[in-house]
């Protein structure tokens, strides 16, 4: 059986919100079939007060076995990098997570909070908050690039905003069942089973997007056109499998006409909230996207655009919903 612990920062509840939401494997599925020991969670957790601080203490001490230490959140650091404007069981949460993950055989970070540091770390970042070992794109973080856990890896990062359920427990059934070690882990260390292919994999509006061929308003999104050209969406350059594994079994952002905000990739918020720029896709010489898929130059893809506009069928540019 492995031990689970999970701790949560500077963070909104989303990840343990989508936590329990998950269905293959369901919570109750990895402790009654997996053999996860959930020894403590902010929601699940039995024990209160000094009953949970001495099982905190116990576990920071290596008196008491951890495999599993899961973080939600950021690490907050402030004021002057004493950590005190985030304060647990009587001590800076950040002290707990330096001995916690110290003491662990595996430590997983849930969220783009916990990875990179996520909202909390846009500028001018008053919070002072990064994440376990990345603060954004850059290695470091709180616990430092060199760090790895017993087990000899670095934190396995589960990104998004929040991330997806069944990420989250398809790989704590991976670490708690001895298979850690056969993680790829990408250079942001992203399980590279969820992270290698992009949210446009398996996207409905990819005939459009062949095409270039645009919706110009959300209203339009869910019955032509693609996302990308005009209202932002970042499908084509983000790692997740949104459309591959769908949210509640039913969907995703793209399928509802509404554009990936790129909640997976260590930069999210993108253009740190500029005004402006989330819902409206950024153009150099005012037509040709300034962000371009994976692999793409400039050049390259006007002429592909050019050629792809010139060869675009009627029905792409019509909708196809009508009854």
């Amino acid at each position: 059986m492995a031990s689970l612990l999970w701790f949560q920062g500077g963070a909104c509840s989303g990840n343990t919100m989508s936590f329990l939401n998950a269905e293959e494997p369901s919570v109750c599925d990895l402790v009654t079939d997996f053999g996860i020991e959930l020894l403590w969670h902010p929601s699940l957790g039995m024990e209160l007060g000094d009953q949970a601080k001495a099982l905190f203490r116990s576990l920071a001490s290596g008196e008491r076995d951890l495999d599993i230490f899961v973080f939600e959140g950021s690490i907050i650091q402030a004021p002057n990098g004493s950590g005190r404007f985030d304060m647990f069981a009587d001590r800076p949460m950040q002290e707990w997570v330096r001995e916690l993950c110290d003491q662990a055989g595996i430590v997983v970070a849930i969220g783009d909070c916990a990875c990179w540091g996520g909202i909390p770390a846009t500028p001018p970042n008053p919070s002072d908050s990064t994440g376990l070992q990345f603060l954004k794109k850059g290695p470091g973080g709180y616990l430092g690039s060199d760090f790895r856990s017993k087990a000899g890896l670095p934190v396995i990062n589960i990104p998004g905003c929040p991330a997806h359920p069944d990420w989250v427990t398809q790989i704590l059934v991976a670490v708690a069942s001895g298979r850690a070690g056969d993680l790829v882990l990408d250079d942001l260390h992203r399980p590279a089973t969820f992270f290698t292919s992009f949210t446009q994999t398996g996207c409905t509006r990819n005939q459009f997007f062949e095409y270039k061929q645009s919706t110009m308003t959300f209203g339009e999104g869910t019955r032509s056109g693609c996302l990308y050209y005009e209202l932002g969406c970042r499908g084509p350059m983000t790692h997740s499998p949104c459309n591959r594994i769908l949210w509640n079994r039913t969907s995703s952002k793209t399928r509802a006409g509404m554009p990936c905000i790129g909640c997976t990739e260590p930069e999210f918020p993108h253009h740190d909230l500029m005004p402006g720029s989330i819902f409206k896709t950024k153009k150099v010489a005012g037509s040709v996207p300034a962000e371009l898929q994976e692999g793409t130059d400039h050049l390259t893809y006007m002429a592909h655009a050019a050629a792809a506009r010139i060869a675009a069928p009627d029905w792409s540019k019509k909708d196809l919903f009508v009854v």
